[in-house]
Formats: C-alpha cells, structure tokens, sequence
C-alpha cells in the first residue's frame, strides 16, 4: 500500500465556492498538524454526465479550477480523476482501500456532508465515517454552508451566473466567476472605433453567463490587473453568429495580445446585448459601459 502522506478534500469542486472552501481549509489545517501534504480530490468530468446522461454545463473548465485551488487556496497536489464506467461502477468500499488509500497514499480525509461516492452512490458520510475508523485514518465531515438562508451550492451559483448576477456570484464563490483562455482572432471591428477588444472562446461544456456587458477585470500575461468592459454574445450590431464570444475591451492597454492567456473576472453586470443602429451607437454606448465600470470597480 502506498505510503499514507495526504490528507485529502473529496468534491467535484465545480467553481470551487465558499463551501468548498470549509473543506479545504479544514484539509489544510490537518496537514500542517501531522506534517502531511493537503490535497484535493476530483474528478475530470461531472459524474451526472454518465450516472444520468445528462449534460451539466460547469462553473469552470478544469484548467480554472485547477488554478482557482492554487491562487486562492494555496493547493498544488490537485488530483483529477478520470470518471468513466470504471470508477462509476466502484463500489463504494473499494473506492476508499484501494484508490484513496492504496493508490493516493490518504492519511485523513474531508467531505462534506452530502458528499455521495461509489456504485449508485452507496457511500455517504456515515458509512465513510465507519471505514475511516476501520483502515485507521482520520475523517472530517463538514456541515451545510449558508448565506442569508441560502445553501451555498455549484447548483444555485450556475443559476446565478446564468442570470448574468456576477455580484451574488462572486458573493457566494468566495472569489469572482473568471474565464481564462487564449485570444482568438476576430473580426478586429473594435479598432475601426478605437475600441478594440480581445477575443476569448467559451470552452465546450462550460456555462455561458447571461449574454451582455460586464464590467470586469482583466489579468493579463504578466499578471497586471486592468479594468475592461467585456462582451458576452453573438455581437448582433457587427456580426450575427452563432458562436458565442466573450470580449473583454481592456481600458487603459494598448497591447497585442493575440495568441497570449489573458483571465477576465466578470464583476459586474451592465446591460443586456442588443443591436444598435450602427457603430457610432454602439461606440457611445460601449463608452458610457467604460465610464460605469471606472465608477464601480477603480479603488
């Protein structure tokens, strides 16, 4: 059996919000008390996908989620299984010996209090409890996060996002909702009125927020910080299509960026997408959008 030198946070992890959060703290503290290696535990496709058949659009592709776990937690070891017919079907005992013992190396583990694993969803929290104390390892099982009554849940945040309320979002996430990607060419439209954006493609399976504008920051390469208005739609005033694009107009940058990792975090809603009746339109509208983000986000 491996040597047992993690304590482990179990969840899917899906925007990694406040709850999560109380796991992966409480995995933390645990691992600095027994001088082991706090990890996180999940999986690289929503277990709903094949249990169910159902498609769940996610917070986070697992290239954020990795990253959120590293600059908001701290957490390096995240470990992504691979969720296929295989791990579906493991029973639920088989689940704890011989992977998050025998192959993790888990020495504590922490899950919260609806945490579901193994064949059908056998395992829960009481049965974990009873094997945790059989095999010797520790286990804690953290209770319901809420806000104003509200359970902080992936579910509710997805709705939220959907809805275009990256306020409540970001009040709920602990952090604001962010999308990170490589820019795209476009149509490079945004220069001919002196607002040019950069282009980001919204990754397959990732939740689209509401269509319109946001204020927003940008993180580009260098890890500067700036203010942007960014765009969420189809663009119906320039360019009708089916594609959705996410473009951030970064204030205050005049860079090429083109091929380059830039994160946008949505902050705040604006307004909803709408055609106008030409660029000049479009030109002062996207103007007043810049003014607005100035007056809520600059500190």
């Amino acid at each position: 059996m491996k040597e047992r030198t993690r304590v482990i946070a179990l969840g899917f992890f899906d925007g990694v919000h406040k709850g999560h959060a109380t796991l992966i703290e409480t995995a933390k503290r645990r691992a600095a008390e027994r001088n082991l290696r706090p990890a996180v535990m999940s999986f690289d496709l929503h277990p709903d996908t094949l249990v169910f058949h159902r498609q769940v659009p996610l917070i986070n592709d697992l290239k954020d989620r990795r990253e959120i776990l590293h600059r908001c937690f701290g957490i390096d070891d995240v470990i992504l299984a691979h969720f296929d017919e295989t791990m579906m079907r493991m029973p639920w005992d088989v689940f704890v010996e011989d992977y998050l013992l025998g192959r993790l190396g888990a020495a504590h583990l922490v899950c919260g209090y609806d945490y579901r694993f193994g064949d059908r969803g056998a395992g829960n929290p009481e049965r974990l409890r009873e094997k945790c104390r059989e095999l010797g390892i520790g286990l804690d099982v953290m209770p319901q996060v809420s806000l104003d009554g509200i359970t902080v849940s992936s579910t509710y945040i997805r709705t939220l996002i959907e809805q275009g309320n990256m306020a409540e979002a970001e009040r709920f996430l602990g952090h604001p909702h962010c999308l990170t990607g490589q820019v795209v060419h476009g149509k490079a439209l945004g220069r001919t009125i002196g607002i040019p954006t950069a282009n980001l493609l919204i990754p397959e399976n990732v939740l689209v927020p509401a269509f319109g504008v946001y204020a927003s920051n940008v993180v580009l390469p260098d890890g500067t910080v700036k203010l942007a208005v960014t765009n969420v739609g189809v663009r119906p005033t320039v360019e009708a299509s089916e594609t959705v694009t996410v473009e951030p107009w970064i204030l205050d940058y005049d860079g090429d960026l083109y091929g380059k990792t830039i994160r946008v975090e949505f902050r705040r809603f604006l307004r909803g997408e709408k055609r106008f009746s030409g660029l000049e339109e479009l030109q002062q509208e996207i103007l007043r959008n810049a003014a607005e983000t100035r007056r809520l986000l600059e500190v």
